[in-house]
């Protein structure tokens, strides 16, 4: 979406806009982020949506064990598709993360942890002020274990009574992934005094470091 400032007002409209909706932020390069993965270490790979990829990559890249979180998109049937797809709806995909980690360090277990406590898996296709199906909270398995294990916590939450409402998560096998354009990857660490960053996502990070300390990666 392009804005045209005529007018201290509209200039001042855009950073409110920018500070409530991903999808409406400025466009910054990044690149990409990538830790080594030393010889011999054998890597999983998870793949989640929880609203804005960029808050859910901000998390995992923090955890032990988790050597590479990339952005993209899936789920869809447009063959690599841009942001401004996605962001039109029409395209079915969703903003996804790919998260690459050793399973001898974190179990796919721990990261099903982190993706439940980590947004609301009772709103349809919403997250916050970013609302859109891009947006809905989904878990990509595959394998029957995987799927197996995303369904049980599933089912769990649901009966413990920690939401107010029915859990809307959905529980699908892998189809595609296509990686996000660079200015996505890597986003909040390159752009931390980028509105959106400074006052969504880094209160959010800061309670995630707060309930999932034992698990962080040293400072």
């Amino acid at each position: 979406m392009k804005y045209i400032l005529k007018s201290l007002i509209a200039l001042n409209l855009l950073i409110i806009t920018a500070l409530t909706s991903c999808s409406q932020t400025p466009k910054t390069l990044a690149k990409m982020n990538t830790e080594s993965i030393p010889k011999g270490i054998h890597t999983d790979t998870a793949t989640f949506g929880e609203g804005c990829f960029w808050c859910t990559e901000a998390y995992f890249q923090r955890l032990k064990g988790v050597y590479k979180v990339m952005s993209g998109y899936g789920g869809g049937h447009v063959v690599n598709p841009s942001y401004e797809e996605v962001c039109d709806k029409k395209t079915g995909h969703v903003e996804l993360c790919q998260i690459i980690y050793d399973p001898k360090q974190i179990t796919y277990d721990e990261l099903l942890e982190v993706f439940w406590k980590t947004h609301d898996p009772t709103t349809m296709d919403r997250q916050g002020n970013d609302e859109g199906p891009q947006y809905r909270s989904v878990i990509f398995y595959k394998t029957e274990t995987e799927k197996a294990k995303a369904l049980q916590y599933k089912m769990e939450l649901d009966k413990s009574g920690s939401w107010p409402r029915p859990i809307v998560t959905t529980i699908e096998p892998f189809k595609n992934f296509y990686p996000a354009e660079n200015y996505h990857q890597n986003y909040y660490n390159d752009n931390q005094n980028q509105g959106y960053c400074r006052f969504v996502i880094q209160p959010k990070l800061e309670k995630f470091e707060k309930v999932f300390k034992n698990k962080l990666k040293p400072h």
